[in-house]
């Protein structure tokens, strides 16, 4: 076991790189100067000799491999480096965004599982019936609606019982505050993001828990289990539900860490200045350097997501054995 993970940890090297190396190609592909967005805002020709020196500011003169390698290095030394577009250090513009984005990504995580396992091992246990019907219902409309249309209901929605209980209407506010500082103040703000994303997050979980379910409880060993007189919800929580959750863990880490940098429309929505939408910005004003770290942020997020994914399957499913 301590063997899979070394080799697994350090698998990450190469994977770090590789992506590195992509996301670096792109941006360099990427029609457009920062200079000349930077010196020419106001519509005004640009000296070439006045892009000359910002090329030379930025260290965008330096030969490409030069400006990868320190990149690379940059990146595993945690040193993301001066933001070409604010001039701020990049570690501060992340640290400024990362936890309202984390904090909506955990929240709603957490509500896909308590609403998605249940209601998807229920239904799969009450296959055909009412109960499936509904709960196969709930799950194709979270599917089909858009989050950012969500979003807006779910502000209308705040806005019309606050003015009728209230008899003014209230909104969320939109400073960010840490939960251990005013904890209502922060729920206040992160749990509507949440909730919006959390029931389409909850809705692909529950279909893949249902379809796992049923394929697990038509194996030999459940009906074996059956025949030898075991309890029902003995059978459904340590043999049937275990087995099944193995794809549905998968399924919750990778879409864990697309929220990381996939709140970019329920960020717009609720106008949360989270990581989303910085890297949105980043891309506008094509700058490389905070648009580089947001996307290896991203990736180091996935391939961690997915190195926990692959050491809970043990725990889940003692068949499996890590060589």
């Amino acid at each position: 076991m301590h063997r899979y993970i070394v080799n697994r940890v350090l698998l990450l090297i190469p994977t770090l790189v590789g992506a590195a190396a992509v996301v670096f190609v792109l941006m360099r592909l990427i029609p457009g100067d920062i200079c000349v967005l930077r010196l020419g805002s106001g519509g005004m020709s640009v000296n070439p000799r006045a892009i000359a020196l910002c090329h030379a500011e930025l260290g965008l003169d330096r030969p490409l491999i030069v400006q990868f390698l320190d990149f690379v290095w940059g990146f595993f030394r945690l040193d993301f480096g001066i933001s070409m577009w604010s001039g701020k250090p990049v570690a501060e513009e992340i640290a400024a965004r990362l936890p309202i984005s984390l904090e909506i990504a955990v929240l709603a995580t957490v509500i896909a599982i308590l609403i998605a396992i249940p209601l998807g091992t229920i239904s799969a246990l009450k296959q055909n019936s009412w109960i499936d019907h509904v709960v196969r219902t709930v799950a194709i409309a979270g599917i089909a609606t858009p989050s950012f249309w969500l979003g807006i209901v779910s502000l209308l929605a705040v806005l019309s019982i606050s003015h009728a209980v209230f008899g003014a209407p209230w909104m969320p506010p939109i400073d960010y505050v840490p939960f251990w500082q005013d904890p209502l103040h922060n729920l206040s703000v992160a749990i509507l993001p949440a909730l919006t994303v959390g029931y389409r997050y909850s809705a692909v979980t529950m279909r893949m828990t249902r379809s796992a379910m049923l394929e697990v409880l038509r194996e030999d060993y459940i009906r074996t289990a059956r025949a030898k007189g075991l309890v029902e919800r003995l059978i459904v929580n340590r043999h049937a539900l275990k087995n099944a959750l193995l794809p549905v863990v998968t399924l919750i880490g990778i879409e864990f860490a697309f929220l990381i940098g996939g709140l970019v429309v329920t960020e717009q929505v609720f106008n949360i200045n989270g990581v989303g939408r910085l890297l949105v910005l980043a891309i506008q004003n094509q700058d490389y350097t905070l648009t580089q770290a947001l996307v290896m942020l991203t990736v180091t997020i996935f391939v961690l997501a997915n190195l926990v994914v692959d050491l809970l399957y043990a725990w889940l499913d003692p068949r499996i054995r890590f060589a």
